[in-house]
């Protein structure tokens, strides 16, 4: 009796597992190439290094970059899969970001120059071209965790770089030119039409953004570069 409820119950599992294991498109992670797209939402800032100038000490006593929010769309075109762990990503899309840049002043130096700012925002448009490779772990019902990592480049559309400036207010200037690597998790939720996932991705700068000057907004920092947090949500067919 006990070895037929036994035999009964390991049925009865391996069958739940085998419908867990299929739910909805279960057949979807088989396809050789799939498309999709991906929006979501960017919290964007600079990692910099305050300039040790000795000049600078008299009036600044640092420089600090916040994030600030920013969107995100992209196309998914294609995803390859290479086997049944790796799948190979192309990611181009538009980024629109910005970046808060504070300075805190010296309290004899600001109250004698009304006019310095504490702050400054820089905008950016990019025109990205990210490479991700996606490990998948198994699948569990309709739900599949993923990890990923990738490298990228990213053209400012916005960049300020050759613009003159025609007032006498100072400009961030920036390289157009923007190379990141990428470390990203998420998971993929299988619904009945459609490959739903949710992502949580950071992406770091390689090169230095900064446009020299002899201003004191710009001159103050040194190795300006990018570093970007993406909530991002994906629908494939």
């Amino acid at each position: 009796m006990k070895t037929r409820l036994l035999i009964l119950s390991l049925l009865s599992f391996l069958s739940f597992n085998s419908h867990c294991q299929t739910g909805n498109l279960g057949h979807f992670d088989n396809r050789r190439l799939h498309f999709g797209i991906q929006v979501g939402y960017t919290l964007s800032k600079f990692d910099l290094n305050f300039n040790e100038d000795p000049t600078l000490r008299q009036s600044l006593q640092g420089v600090t970059s916040y994030f600030a929010p920013g969107f995100h769309i992209s196309a998914i075109c294609p995803d390859l899969r290479l086997n049944k762990w790796f799948n190979l990503r192309l990611v181009p899309g538009v980024t629109l970001i910005t970046r808060e840049v504070s300075y805190a002043w010296e309290s004899g130096y600001a109250s004698t120059h009304s006019l310095v700012e504490h702050g400054r925002n820089v905008e950016s448009v990019y025109g990205e071209i990210p490479i991700e490779l996606k490990f998948r772990s198994m699948r569990y019902g309709n739900f599949r965790p993923y990890l990923t990592a990738g490298v990228s480049y990213g053209f400012d559309f916005a960049s300020l770089r050759k613009n003159k400036n025609q007032t006498n207010e100072s400009i961030i200037r920036l390289q157009p030119h923007d190379f990141r690597y990428s470390l990203g998790m998420g998971f993929d939720v299988f619904l009945y039409y459609v490959k739903f996932a949710i992502e949580l991705k950071m992406t770091f700068g390689l090169v230095d953004l900064k446009v020299e000057d002899p201003d004191v907004y710009i001159r103050s920092f040194d190795n300006l570069s990018s570093r970007t947090f993406m909530l991002s949500f994906t629908f494939e067919g």
